[in-house]
């Protein structure tokens, strides 16, 4: 075991604090962090927000320590809990599967399979096992990862991982950033400890893979840059990227995927339709196989047309088709879109218009429009199109499309019902999303003035995508509306784009807002903010100095805190507060203030931020008496006077910090918070533990403790748990 005040012990400290910044507790724990940083080394010490920079507040430390004996017990007690609230280990975590199924027919593809073997049974030699499958669209590339992976199962006893970059397109690929959270929740990481900036995900990734016997897939890259941040040397891991073309600057073992020779693709038909279907195709096959092109995509959307009767494509699209298609993809999908019903062509046309992420029912629903097609006949609708090989199932109930496929139907889409109903139709989804995103952003967080209000027609009107009917919101329990915005929030960006795109900023802006819950309990950070970024920059456009403009760069600010990117979200910051003073909302002017407040808790610029708390009281009292949210101002005096007691441990005050936590305190027992309440007796309990005073801090903690017991707030318990065993059972000196 690491001695806990040698310089190794107390880089890797700090760095686990940092990375652990993903819930409540690991705020916490940087807080503190701070404010024993500063004790330690005599003077304020900027929050280090990188590697170099922890590796420099730790040899400060070090020194701090070695000149004081004090200072050592009382960082190795810190350093002690911090071990007892990290991140598991790999051996703690429960892996969750998210591997796709093996299709059942599976022919040929021998060599590539071969250069696989090679490439993830080669001996270790610090180099990463990675290989590249590439191939155009339709030939099978993610189809060979998976079957390989299947195969090989027992090669990867710690599991196998599957992302689905998204890469068809710049504008719809999964950042890195997304990509890793996905990676560490199926290694069994609990979102609550899925780090919220993207260098402390690789971080944890590659700790938690370092000594893992695992499968990655990498499906529809996009680029070299999207798979580096995911790049491992571990030597049990083969990382096995996919990709319509080789990545250029990715360093991986090249696999061509072209197309199957005339006997597999032959074969693969003959699987897939059944020999009597085949033979009974008689002087059809050679024509079939030619237009298939040695794509398995084109060949198992074929087989079941070779036992279907002949059906005539209607005359307004046979008299569109070209004579001959040379990409066997699109020929595939234009022979299925032939053969659908006319509402389940109109949908597939209709859907196509934007790159939706995956979608269900309800929006499919909109996009076809009319009042006669209900979720259920919709839901008909999708079983047609992907039963043609037209849409692929991504979950329960949600469907995408392929690029290639989405191409067909988009230009489709042009040609048969004009850029006016295609606009029309794309209008109908996005405001679609907004409705369902404003209902569940108010059922998500009912008390919150930051939601936009749900307008009048909301209230008992059409319902957005995913959502049954209901009013209000009521229809969802908080839970269950985060929930649906997490589901939902690709969707959800891309209908913000697409409104920008379509000159609607009272849209952008609205969407924009109702990402607010995602930030707030979901931690989606990374996800959300260019779109944040965008609604902001409409707002300033086209309502500058309003009250929406003032939420929007507070949301920026929040979610910059959050990724540690701390000069940008004080420029977020103070452009809320900005907005605010401007659109006369004094509330929100104070509440600014208090979140730059916050900010400098986080930067450990804790002067700093009793100041923002002071001039943020001071904001308050220009409330009037008769407005509104007169009523909610005593709850906001007690929050400023927990964050003023915060920022005064932080400065060492202890006594003068007591006092403030001590009035809090008693606002939010008598008003029976039971969360803040716990808070700010934690906040208490630490202030004495700073002092040593482990007899006086010990109760407190346990009153905490139970008060806790109900809120479901396990994290915050651990955290507490922690600051227990430092009082009854202190680590050796």
């Amino acid at each position: 075991m690491l001695e806990p005040i040698s310089l190794t012990a107390i880089t890797a400290a700090l760095g686990a604090v940092g990375a652990g910044m993903a819930n409540e507790a690991g705020k916490r724990a940087w807080e503190s962090a701070g404010g024993l940083v500063r004790r330690i080394v005599g003077r304020e010490v900027p929050a280090p927000s990188g590697s170099a920079g922890i590796e420099e507040v730790a040899r400060a430390v070090y020194d701090g320590v070695h000149r004081d004996p004090r200072l050592a017990r009382a960082w190795s007690a810190f350093a002690h809990s911090v071990s007892a609230t990290g991140p598991a280990a790999a051996s703690d975590l429960r892996a969750r599967p998210g591997f796709p199924p093996s299709p059942r027919f599976f022919t040929d593809r021998g060599d590539a399979m071969k250069k696989l073997d090679r490439e993830a049974s080669r001996a270790p030699d610090g180099r990463p096992r990675i290989a590249l499958l590439h191939g155009r669209h339709g030939m099978g590339t993610s189809t060979l990862a998976v079957h390989w992976g299947c195969r090989e199962a027992e090669r990867f006893p710690d599991g196998q991982l599957y992302v689905d970059l998204r890469g068809s397109a710049a504008g719809s690929a999964l950042d890195a950033g997304a990509a890793l959270r996905s990676l560490l929740w199926q290694l069994g990481v609990p979102e609550a400890e899925i780090p919220p900036a993207p260098d402390a995900r690789v971080g944890l990734y590659r700790q938690l893979v370092a000594e893992q016997r695992l499968l990655i897939v990498l499906d529809h890259a996009h680029s070299a840059a999207q798979v580096r941040p995911l790049l491992t040397s571990a030597p049990g891991v083969f990382l096995l990227v996919v990709a319509g073309s080789p990545l250029a600057g990715l360093d991986a073992v090249p696999v061509t995927v072209g197309p199957l020779k005339k006997r597999d693709a032959l074969r693969l038909l003959t699987d897939v339709a059944g020999k009597e279907t085949v033979t009974g195709a008689g002087s059809e096959l050679p024509a079939v196989l030619t237009r298939c092109g040695g794509s398995p995509f084109a060949l198992r959307a074929a087989a079941p047309r070779l036992a279907t009767p002949t059906v005539s494509a209607r005359p307004s699209e046979a008299a569109n088709m070209t004579e001959s298609e040379p990409d066997p993809v699109r020929a595939a999908a234009e022979a299925g879109y032939r053969l659908l019903s006319p509402q389940a062509a109109r949908l597939y046309r209709l859907m196509s218009l934007r790159p939706w992420p995956a979608f269900g029912p309800a929006a499919a629903a909109h996009a076809v429009g009319g009042a006669a097609l209900d979720e259920a006949s919709a839901a008909e609708l999708l079983d047609e199109l992907a039963a043609a090989q037209l849409l692929e199932h991504v979950a329960t109930g949600r469907y995408s499309y392929r690029p290639a496929v989405r191409e067909h139907a988009q230009e489709t889409a042009l040609r048969e019902d004009g850029l006016g109903e295609c606009a029309a139709a794309v209008s109908r989804v996005v405001q679609a999303h907004l409705h369902g995103a404003l209902r569940a952003a108010n059922a998500a967080l009912p008390a919150s003035w930051r939601v936009p209000p749900l307008p009048e027609e909301l209230t008992s009107d059409a319902h957005g995508p995913g959502h049954e009917r209901h009013d209000n919101g009521g229809g969802l329990d908080r839970a269950e509306a985060v929930i649906h915005l997490t589901t939902e929030l690709g969707n959800l960006v891309q209908a913000l784009y697409a409104a920008e795109e379509f000159g609607d900023p009272t849209t952008v802006v609205l969407l924009g807002q109702a990402l607010w819950p995602l930030q707030l309990k979901a931690g989606r950070h990374d996800e959300v903010l260019p779109a944040l970024r965008l609604a902001a920059r409409t707002a300033d456009d086209h309502v500058p100095g309003s009250r929406a403009a003032g939420a929007l760069h507070a949301q920026l600010a929040h979610s910059l805190t959050e990724l540690r990117r701390f000069g940008e979200a004080e420029a977020a910051a103070r452009a809320a507060a900005d907005s605010e003073a401007a659109a006369g909302h004094v509330r929100g002017h104070a509440s600014a203030v208090e979140f730059l407040g916050l900010l400098r808790l986080r930067q450990w610029r804790f002067a700093e931020a009793y100041d923002c708390f002071e001039e943020a009281m001071r904001r308050y009292a220009d409330v009037p008496p008769e407005a509104e949210e007169a009523a909610d101002l005593p709850r906001a005096h007690a929050l400023l006077k927990r964050h003023q007691g915060r920022a005064l441990r932080g400065l060492g005050r202890r006594a003068e910090a007591s006092e403030r936590l001590d009035e809090a305190l008693r606002f939010f027992e008598e008003s029976g918070e039971a969360y803040n309440t716990a808070r700010t007796l934690t906040d208490l309990a630490e202030t004495l533990l700073d002092a040593e005073d482990a007899a006086a801090a010990l109760p407190l903690i346990d009153r905490a403790m139970a008060a806790l017991t109900d809120e479901g707030a396990e994290y915050h318990l651990v955290y507490l748990r922690s600051l227990r065993r430092r009082c009854v059972s202190p680590p050796p000196e």
